[in-house]
């Protein structure tokens, strides 16, 4: 097992889960059967997490693209997100873990979103750990959408225009309640962001593997966040300034 410093973690990490249709095809299976696969993967990497003392989990579930896939695969991934809902709701409780949601939720089927709904109120008390599934999800539609908020609340005279900067933009958008990501881990082998937390990323450390996500395991997960500690994370500044603080 790879050595991380529990006193050096990323307090949130966010994962592009990218791979099931790669895996499924590899194995000769078709592709539902690989994001059943793939949720195997979530509930080891969300358990993983929790134990390890992770804040913050936000995992790119369903992307507002994905809409346009065929609707069989649509359909079973929506079937998929109301089986785990049902099936880790226990677990959830048990170990103190808050689920949360962003994206255009409103799109999802009603059933679904009824369920999500219902989780995220009954586990909102939860204090050890967030899990932050991003669901009909954009960046670019979400920085609209906060861009339409901030004009609307500028014209109902509850923003000035001279107050507006990047602390401001951020409050309108989904993650307003959650730290910035320290650590971006996207599986398969892509070098992508693929409109995925594009403000949030600003500063974000980024770890691409070639693990398909059903292959992803704690030993992947620690591997990432052993490279995250090599790495001198400066903001802009000088290496000299960082070790003066």
């Amino acid at each position: 097992m790879t050595n991380i410093d529990p006193n050096n973690l990323p307090r949130h990490i966010a994962i592009i889960m990218d791979g099931n249709g790669r895996w499924a095809k590899q194995h000769a299976m078709g592709r539902i059967r690989g994001h059943k696969r793939g949720a195997q993967a979530v509930r080891t990497t969300v358990t993983a997490c929790r134990e390890i003392g992770i804040a913050y989990l936000t995992l790119f579930a369903f992307s507002s693209e994905n809409w346009g896939r065929p609707g069989e695969e649509v359909n079973a991934l929506m079937d998929l997100l109301a089986d785990y809902l049902d099936k880790e709701t226990p677990t959830l409780q048990k170990r103190g873990i808050r689920l949360a949601a962003i994206g255009d939720i409103d799109k999802l089927y009603l059933p679904v979103r009824k369920k999500l709904l219902e989780v995220m109120k009954l586990t909102e008390r939860n204090d050890k750990m967030v899990l932050n599934l991003a669901l009909s999800y954009g960046s670019r539609d979400e920085i609209v959408a906060a861009v339409r908020k901030m004009v609307a609340d500028q014209r109902d005279g509850k923003l000035k225009i001279d107050d507006i900067d990047k602390e401001t933009l951020a409050r309108y958008l989904f993650t307003a309640s959650m730290p910035d990501p320290d650590l971006l881990i996207r599986t398969s082998g892509e070098y992508r962001i693929s409109n995925f937390l594009l403000w949030q990323l600003a500063y974000t450390e980024l770890y691409f593997t070639d693990v398909l996500w059903p292959d992803f395991k704690k030993s992947d997960l620690l591997a990432a966040i052993a490279v995250y500690q090599q790495r001198e994370r400066r903001f802009g500044l000088t290496s000299e300034q960082i070790q003066g603080k």
